[in-house]
């Protein structure tokens, strides 16, 4: 059948109808005409939101004394009705018995949800009638609910209080009167709203939620996943929410989801946010502030009833920005509002800060600014203020900050927004249409009043009297024309008639003035006068005196506080009223036993006298305090409440489980079954088992089994019947009571059993679950079958597994009665089972134990092995959860420790100590502590020979401790000689001793030996100034240090002595040689990157007349020596440059001419050669003593200076490169000097290169080279230059293959071809001038010499044109190398530039000459011409 389209019925709900059609079917309307004045009906039709219909409207006009004439002749009528009713029923004779009837009938009313309703009635009658209550036609029982309902009847008044409304209390309720005269009855409708926005809706608006119309179908709420107790700060997000399961699942149907706060609805804001998805429903607070805690309840709504669900929310303070200032107060308020004044109400904090509060100071904002402006200049101590000042018509917003000694804190949330205006103008602008229209306004024509000056205004009252300001309130006059008025107020000090107008600046607009600096403990007399256009008006009546002070008083202290146990993280505190007016509520502390730190409980104040503290530490000692806060401020502390243990309280046990017969004799059956689940927080004290009869289906009564506890899961049921069937049911007892039974067995024969295999094993139960282990337990089946048990097996499943999810957990049979399952997977919940096994086979299956979640419990804590100083071993256990009557109890392989012989076992608090009396291999096993009276805290420590083997070492070393050293006793030579032993001790007190001997004998400080003991750093030294023959043999340090020694020696003897006193004996004379000129380095040779090798010394303690002399073979170098140009100091440093090489100039002959740079030759790259080898040395000398260095550069001197040259030459080379000629390849590497001993070798292939015509290899300069003439193709490869560096030398290789070799051997060819064609182009080689002058009619004859292969070809040219032999140039070319020009009489005309030109197949050349012809005789005539 489809679902979507069955049809259900629905139950139609009593109440269906909006608030105002109830109230127009169950109130009568009075057809009652409305009399209004112009000006209100102007008003009412502009504040008006909407008009429900449209109306004709008739206006009737009369005069006010027409209307009062009316009026008076109506009431007049009215009353002489009523004295003649009264009369007829005094004459009636049966005047004393009457039917009931309502002088006031119940009025319907409409309320909020959460709020509580009375209906009231007057009812008359002789005899005095019976009152009852009806809801919807049926009896309300008041006595059978008195948390819903309360009925009183005084003097014939009558009332119903219902308490607490809610939705479903919408309904008609009647109240009935009866006597015998007979019975009359009326009726309310009672409607209860829900807060939500927007305007109700009508009859036949769409129901909302899904609202179902049909018969039959009845809701049942479930709310899972609830939230918890939630914990926030100020300025987060705290999000709550609970899943929501609706049955049956009706198509578009949803439950109506309500949040409440503290029990008052939440709607929907910029700070709450509420989200229903269809299942889940979230409320999300924004931006929590102090004033978001409370009780927060989620409340499901259908047609059927409703389910809710509650927590509390805390929030916390922010933290404060400077340590010390008070946090912020809360729950910022206005109230009574008006045009310009409104009075600002907060909460005090819970904190106050390091110190008390000063006072408070007053913030407001004017809506749609962010300026804030402060209200009042000096702080206020009532948490309450009267803000004037104030511009009518605009909204304002307000804050609060707290100050106290070390500043002010952070303001408080904003307060709701509110507008200066006149609170009738606000009424009118929230409410609609007061009475059902009747479509007719009668009303009067006012008479004038322009002009009229104000009355005097009346009840004049101080509303609120402090010690910083007075509030004044007071009646608007009866006589103020339509205008508006303003107020004037004056004051009066008592004992003078001098009346002082406190605001002369301008008039207030508000019944309502706060004066402020007035003098504290005088008396004041106030009044007030009216002002409009016509001028100011007579003064209203004095206040009378009145004394300027506080009014409200500081609450008193609470009475005694006291703490109950709740839950694990809770306490309920419990404590008496303060006696106060307007209280506001209390706070609630606490401190933990040994701190004087006192942490606010709550962050809100609560009214009631009961709270309930969470977040607290589990197993903490708590002690708490209340304080009461008012208006005026806070209370003195309550006294602090009894210290009491954080955990949970103790209540009844869970039901046992798993009732079964584990066997079964002819008159007795024994029973089994699994201890419950939960202890109630004590330890489970015994059980009692019931059982009853059963034949077929009729089953007997239950009757008890055993009249005293049991202390097992399992009972040995006797005296019963053969073949008869049985029930059987138990209960578990604790210290708090005895639990419900469990669920009754199923019908069981007492016959004997003939199985021959073991029963079921019995009492299954783990201990120290972890993550991935725990620990099963159980006890043997009470049925062996016909042989021992001599094992068990232990099966285990994940609990989601089916029946084939049961897996072995081990092998082989265990004969104990315990094991450990490991490889879990945590998180994960397992269900276990044990199987018996005698030689018959193996039994039945125990009952299921489980689920069994694997999960280490939160702070769970392991055995841990200790050995204290004295040796002591022993084995602790610690647990944070100890509760009331916890026990620790200690097992050895799982059972109960009895015999204290071996073990003494300690407990303090939270924490038992198992003390091993006399360790040995008895001791060896599984140790166990189970805590009682939790929720199976537990853990085990396995003691093995081995581990035994060590603990007992660090037994014996605990007894017999020994002072750990960090080294052991060591020697150092200091300067002059002196020797220093010491060592080093790990650690030491204040109270360590040392002993210092020699040979066994005390030594102590003197003239010899100098002791010194740093305790902090335990450094332990005695020094001596020398060694001397006598100190040859053992030194030794003994330390005492409590009852832990140490001794640490060093022997010295033998040969050891004797090289320590040589040394000591040379850094004696060292220290000697020291005190005067001395080498601090001594001669010694270095050979520098651009290979200048140098000796070179360090020289200290000198001074200026301190004579430095060098010398060589003996030979002292003189100043003016060549060498001693080569010697060069630097601060202390003094060095020989040997291969410098020294210009020698010589004279010049001419006196007062000096050589210029010029004529100076460059110097030589820096050598040194055999010639610069001999024994130099080095003299310091001056009064104060001398010093010698010498150095012996021969033989292997002169050797290891040259092997250090050449590492350097070596290590200067550059990487090879190739180079190509016209000859051939040269491989190349630059050095930074090259000396001529130094070992060069090339090598092809690792193969040495012998040298030949072809190949040669040698030195150009510093360039090293490898010469290859004509190369061909066997000379490819990796080429590596061997360079020797004084050891192994310095290998640089290049490959002369692949591309290298192509780019290399192109160049070569190209190069050799160049080189060809230059050696066989033809050219000029000679024979010709450069220029020939030749005299007229001479002849000239010139001959060039030519080269050229093959033979080239000749030409001459004049002036660029080619000459050809005739009679005048006659050419010629001889032998292939003579060419030849001969003029016979040459003339002016054969001058010219003239060229021999060559020319063959590898070139072209020319030979240019120029001849000059000239006549003697022309030259002599232009000579005259000049003279």
């Amino acid at each position: 059948m489809d679902t979507d389209k069955e049809v259900i019925g629905y139950v139609i709900p009593v109440f269906r109808a909006s608030h105002d059609v109830v109230r127009g079917l169950t109130e009568a309307q009075e057809e009652n005409v409305t009399e209004e004045g112009i000006n209100y009906v102007a008003m009412r039709n502009l504040f008006v939101r909407e008009a429900r219909e449209a109306m004709e409207v008739k206006v009737e006009k009369r005069t006010r004394t027409t209307h009062i004439r009316e009026s008076a002749e109506r009431m007049e009528l009215c009353k002489t009705m009523e004295e003649w009713a009264e009369f007829r029923k005094k004459m009636n004779p049966d005047s004393l018995t009457h039917r009931p009837e309502f002088i006031v009938k119940p009025r319907g009313q409409t309320v909020w949800e959460g709020k509580t309703v009375k209906l009231h009635c007057t009812v008359a009658g002789w005899p005095k009638p019976r009152i009852a209550w009806y809801k919807n036609n049926v009896l309300i029982d008041a006595k059978a609910h008195p948390e819903k309902y309360a009925v009183e009847s005084n003097y014939n008044m009558h009332s119903l209080e219902i308490k607490n409304c809610d939705f479903i209390d919408t309904a008609q309720y009647h109240v009935s009167a009866l006597n015998v005269k007979g019975e009359v009855s009326s009726v309310a409708t009672i409607v209860v709203k829900r807060f939500q926005e927007g305007k109700e809706a009508g009859p036949l608006d769409p129901k909302p939620h899904g609202f179902c119309a049909e018969h039959g179908v009845t809701f049942e709420t479930t709310i899972i996943d609830k939230f918890e107790v939630a914990f926030g700060r100020e300025g987060e997000t705290l999000s709550l929410g609970c899943t929501v399961i609706v049955y049956p699942t009706v198509k578009k149907y949803q439950p109506e989801v309500v949040w409440y706060r503290n029990s008052v609805p939440l709607k929907p804001s910029k700070w709450v946010h509420t989200h229903w998805s269809g299942e889940r429903a979230t409320l999300t607070l924004v931006h929590l502030n102090k004033e978001d805690e409370g009780m927060y309840t989620l409340r499901v709504n259908t047609k059927s009833g409703f389910d809710t669900y509650s927590a509390y929310v805390f929030v916390r303070d922010a933290d404060v920005e400077v340590e010390g200032v008070p946090v912020a107060p809360l729950d910022v308020r206005c109230h009574d509002a008006n045009k310009d004044y409104v009075v600002v109400t907060w909460k005090q904090p819970a904190v106050e800060g390091s110190s008390s509060i000063l006072g408070y100071y007053i913030d407001r904002c004017e809506v749609g600014t962010n300026h804030w402006a402060q209200c009042n200049d000096a702080p206020v101590k009532y948490a309450r203020f009267p803000v004037t000042g104030l511009v009518e018509g605009r909204s304002y917003i307000f804050r609060v900050r707290a100050l106290n000694k070390e500043g002010v804190s952070r303001p408080s949330r904003v307060s709701e927004a509110v507008v200066a205006m006149d609170p009738s103008d606000r009424a009118r602008l929230r409410a609609g249409p007061s009475a059902p229209f009747t479509g007719m306004i009668k009303f009067t024509e006012e008479d004038p009043t322009v002009g009229v000056v104000p009355g005097e205004p009346s009840d004049v009252v101080v509303t609120e009297a402090t010690k910083s300001y007075v509030v004044l309130a007071w009646k608007p006059p009866v006589q103020r024309g339509h205008e508006g008025v303003m107020y004037y107020i004056e004051k009066c000090i008592l004992g003078t008639d001098i009346w002082q107008r406190v605001n002369t600046g301008m008039p207030v607009k508000s019944p309502r003035f706060a004066l402020f600096d007035l003098a504290e403990g005088k008396s004041y007399s106030f009044r007030v006068r009216c002002c409009n256009s016509a001028g100011v008006g007579e003064a209203s009546v004095s206040t009378g005196e009145i004394t300027v002070g506080d009014k409200l008083d500081l609450p008193s202290a609470p009475g005694n506080p006291v703490a109950t146990r709740n839950t694990d993280t809770s306490v309920v505190v419990t404590w008496g009223a303060s006696q106060v007016k307007h209280l506001v509520g209390y706070y609630i502390e606490y401190t933990v036993v040994g701190t004087d730190k006192w942490i606010p409980c709550n962050n809100k104040p609560v009214k009631q006298t009961r709270f309930v503290c969470h977040g607290l530490t589990t197993g903490t000692n708590c002690v708490f305090r209340v304080k009461a806060v008012n208006a005026a401020g806070y209370s003195q502390s309550s006294p602090d409440s009894d210290a009491v243990v954080v955990q949970a309280a103790i209540s009844v046990p869970g039901k046992p489980t798993g009732m079964s017969l584990v066997e079964a004799v002819k008159d007795y059956m024994v029973l089994a079954w699994t201890a419950p689940a939960s202890t109630g927080g004590a330890d489970i004290r015994g059980y009692f088992v019931d059982y009853r009869t059963v034949k077929g289906d009729v089953v007997g009564k239950w009757h008890e089994m055993n009249h005293k506890a049991l202390t097992t899961t399992s009972y040995k049921a006797e005296n019963l019947k053969e073949n008869v069937f049985y029930q059987f049911q138990v209960r578990a007892m604790n210290m708090a009571g005895v639990s419900k039974a469990s669920l009754a067995s199923a019908a069981l024969e007492c016959k004997e059993w003939t199985i021959t295999v073991a029963g079921a094993p019995v009492g299954l139960h783990v201990l120290e679950v972890r993550d991935t282990s725990v620990v099963v337990l159980w006890e043997p089946p009470a049925f062996n079958g016909r042989t021992p048990v001599n094992g068990y097996y232990l099966d285990v499943k994940k609990t989601s597994a089916g029946e084939e999810g049961w897996k072995a957990a081990h092998e082989k049979a265990n004969k104990m009665k315990y094991m450990k399952v490991t490889g879990l997977k945590a998180g994960t919940s397992y269900v276990f089972r044990v199987r018996a096994q005698n030689l018959a086979g193996v039994g039945k299956p125990s009952a299921v134990l489980g689920p069994i979640l694997a999960q280490t419990h939160p702070g769970t804590k392991e055995i841990y092995v200790d050995v204290d100083d004295d040796g002591v071993i022993s084995m602790i256990f610690e647990c944070s959860e100890m509760k009331e009557g916890s026990e620790f109890v200690w097992s050895k392989n799982y059972q109960t420790i009895t015999d204290t012989s071996r073990l003494t076992i300690i407990t303090e608090q939270g924490k038992s100590r198992a003390i091993f009396n006399s360790p040995s291999l008895e001791d060896l096993g599984i140790f166990s502590c189970v805590v009682t009276n939790t929720e199976g805290i537990s853990s085990s420590y396995t003691l093995t020979e081995e581990g035994l083997k060590r603990l007992l070492d660090i037994s014996h070393d605990h007894k017999f401790p020994v002072i750990p050293f960090k080294s052991e006793m060591a020697m150092d030579l200091l300067e002059k000689g002196r020797v220093r032993f010491w060592t080093q001790v790990e650690k030491c007190t204040s109270a360590c001793q040392v002993e210092y001997a020699f040979n066994d004998v005390i030594i102590t400080e003197g003239q010899k030996y100098t002791m010194n003991f740093d305790k902090s750093t335990g450094i332990i030294e005695m020094f001596m100034d020398s060694l001397e023959v006598t100190d040859e043999g053992t030194f030794t340090f003994n330390l005492v240090d409590g009852k832990a020694k140490g001794t640490t020696s060093l022997v010295l003897i033998g040969d050891e002595f004797r090289e320590l006193q040589k040394k000591s004996e040379f850094e004696r004379a060292e220290w000697v040689r020291k005190q005067g000129p001395h080498f601090v380095e001594y001669l010694g040779f270095t050979v520098t990157p651009e290979c200048n090798v140098l000796l070179k010394c360090k020289i200290g303690n000198v001074r200026p007349e301190t004579e430095i002399t060098w010398s060589k073979d003996s030979i002292e170098i003189a100043e003016d020596d060549e060498d001693a140009q080569k010697i060069e100091r630097k601060d202390g440093d003094l060095t020989f440059n040997i291969g410098k090489w020294v210009i020698k100039q010589e004279k010049p002959k001419e006196k007062g001419k000096k050589p210029t740079a010029e004529d100076v030759p460059p110097p030589p790259r820096p050598k040194i050669s055999k010639a610069d080898a001999g024994i130099y040395g080095v003299i310091l000398r001056d009064d104060r003593g001398k010093d010698k260095s010498t150095f012996n550069l021969t033989d292997a001197g002169y050797q290891a200076v040259m092997n250090e040259l050449f590492r350097v030459i070596a290590n200067s080379s550059s990487e090879i490169t190739v180079v190509s000629t016209e000859h051939g390849i040269i491989l190349s590497s630059m050095v930074t000097y090259y000396n001529e001993e130094l070992r060069v070798g090339w090598l092809q292939k690792d193969a040495k290169i012998a040298a030949s015509e072809r190949v040669k290899s040698g030195v150009t300069g510093e360039q090293l080279w490898l010469k290859i003439n004509e190369p061909t193709e066997k000379d490819k490869g990796k080429y590596t230059m061997d360079i020797f560096d004084g050891k192994d030398g310095v290998k640089r290789v290049f490959d002369l293959s692949g591309k290298a070799w192509e780019e290399a051997f192109e160049e070569f060819q190209r190069l050799k071809a160049a080189a060809i064609a230059e050696r066989n182009r033809a050219r000029v080689v000679g024979g010709l001038p450069d220029v020939v002058a030749i005299q007229e009619g001479k002849s000239l004859n010139l001959t060039g010499n030519v080269w050229g292969e093959p033979v080239p070809e000749v030409s001459w040219t004049k002036n660029d044109r080619e000459l050809v032999s005739d009679e005048r140039y006659k050419l010629k070319f001889e032998h292939g190398k003579f060419a030849s020009i001969t003029i016979a009489a040459v003339t002016t005309a054969d001058s010219g530039k003239y060229a021999l030109l060559v020319k063959n197949k590898y070139g072209t050349e020319a030979g240019e000459f120029t001849v000059s012809v000239y006549n003697p005789e022309e030259e002599e005539n232009k000579e005259e011409k000049k003279g």
